[in-house]
């Protein structure tokens, strides 16, 4: 019945994720990313339980990038110091399993990926960025 609105829906959506990422500061785009990558993660989960691999590639290639462009890419590795190699070699160790994961259909895999970055997500999240009074 609703199947015609469909790819409006999808339209809005991207407007909105759009949007969120224009007015988003530093720390927000990182949570983002983090959350983007988990959920991605999740999505190559279920498509797999599901028997629909051609979406498991798709969620698990969507995770990878996200990964490997948005947090990797973002990290600042002459004024990081011992921060941004740890958490390089993080990034580095879950873009090895995701892709373990997708050529071995292996969901236990995909599940460790999500698990290496949701206290990464949480301490992040419990991080606020602290406002410099006028």
């Amino acid at each position: 019945m609703f199947a015609p609105f469909k790819p409006q829906a999808s339209v809005y959506s991207n407007i909105h994720v759009e949007t969120a990422v224009q007015n988003a500061d530093g720390h927000r785009l990182t949570a983002m990313l983090l959350d983007g990558a988990i959920g991605a993660i999740g999505v190559a989960i279920n498509a797999l339980e599901r028997g629909d691999i051609a979406a498991k590639c798709k969620a698990v290639s969507k995770a990878a990038g996200i990964v490997d462009e948005g947090l990797r890419g973002a990290l600042n590795r002459e004024q990081g110091g011992e921060l941004a190699k740890t958490l390089d070699d993080l990034y580095a160790c879950v873009l090895v399993r995701l892709t373990t994961a997708n050529a071995r259909n292996d969901a236990a895999l995909l599940r460790e990926c999500s698990q290496l970055l949701a206290p990464m997500r949480d301490a992040w999240n419990a991080i606020k960025p602290q406002r410099m009074a006028a």
